[in-house]
């Protein structure tokens, strides 16, 4: 059992009330998960080349001041996490972190995503790293029961791979282990032994060879055996589907303000106007998404 949350803002003078509102469902799911949680953010796009790259360290008193110094770049950071602004790709920076300090872990890339991700209670997770006051357009969420892989950082959601996309899972697939072995032979590297990062990892793979997040998902569908509920950001767009059973809860309710989704409904009792609100249970194997507005 797991919590899985998103929330998109259609109403563009809602942004900076992004991260309370969503705080509010994160930490409703916490009861669902409660052994490690984390939140991806949506924000504005950086300018230029510059790129976002989340980082955690495994202490809380990490010397960040003096990897800003190396870098010669910006570094926002909160206890064992930072935020860098850098000029670069992604396989670039990996590599070179790993060169700096084998013990930090790239959590994200990308113009528009901050992950925040840990072990222990939502509610503890989200004071730490003060969720209320992130601004944005959308987030997901996720709340971790342990059921297949140990209780890590890492294995916490939400799984990142590329640029701006991130993928959070309630559920359990079979088949993770062939499905490491078909990406693998591609060239896909993975980090942990989780069944979601094999989901993330092959919806990915699929966008970085062309497909539409619509034609990948095709693809997930045909390949991903176990059962699922899965929630997805990119840059501009909030996604969900459920496996052919949809044996996993999820519901959905939207307004002209917000579209939410939540493992339980309860987790969306305090959003504004939910008494208005569109509430209907998602159907098996059909892709819901919602794109920001410009």
């Amino acid at each position: 059992m797991c919590g899985v949350v998103g929330l998109l803002l259609k109403d563009g003078t809602r942004r900076a009330e992004l991260g309370r509102l969503v705080t509010g469902m994160f930490e409703t799911m916490g009861e669902r998960g409660p052994d490690s949680g984390g939140l991806a953010v949506f924000g504005e796009p950086t300018t230029g080349a510059l790129r976002r790259f989340n980082v955690f360290a495994p202490r809380r008193d990490y010397p960040w001041g003096e990897l800003a110094t190396a870098l010669g770049a910006s570094v926002e950071a909160i206890e064992n996490h930072a935020v860098v602004s850098l000029a670069g790709t992604a396989p670039d920076f990996r590599r070179w972190l790993a060169e700096y300090d084998p013990t930090l872990h790239l959590l994200s890339a990308g113009r528009r995503i901050n992950v925040y991700k840990d072990v222990g209670a939502a509610g503890a997770i989200a004071k730490r790293y003060r969720f209320p006051v992130l601004g944005g357009t959308h987030a997901v969420g996720h709340t971790r029961m342990a059921t297949e892989s140990a209780v890590s950082p890492a294995r916490a959601h939400p799984f990142t791979a590329g640029e701006d996309f991130c993928l959070v899972h309630n559920g359990s697939l079979s088949n993770p282990n062939m499905l490491r072995r078909k990406l693998e032979a591609e060239g896909v590297a993975f980090e942990t032994d989780n069944d979601t990062e094999a989901a993330c990892r092959l919806i990915e793979w699929r966008l970085r060879a062309g497909d539409s997040l619509e034609q990948a998902l095709e693809v997930a569908f045909r390949e991903l055996d176990g059962f699922y509920t899965l929630v997805m950001g990119t840059g501009d767009s909030l996604t969900l589907v459920r496996d052919a059973f949809a044996c996993k809860p999820a519901v959905i309710a939207e307004t002209d303000s917000w579209v939410a989704i939540a493992s339980e409904f309860r987790a969306l009792a305090h959003l504004p106007d939910v008494a208005s609100a569109n509430v209907f249970e998602p159907e098996p194997e059909r892709i819901y998404t919602w794109t920001v507005p410009n």
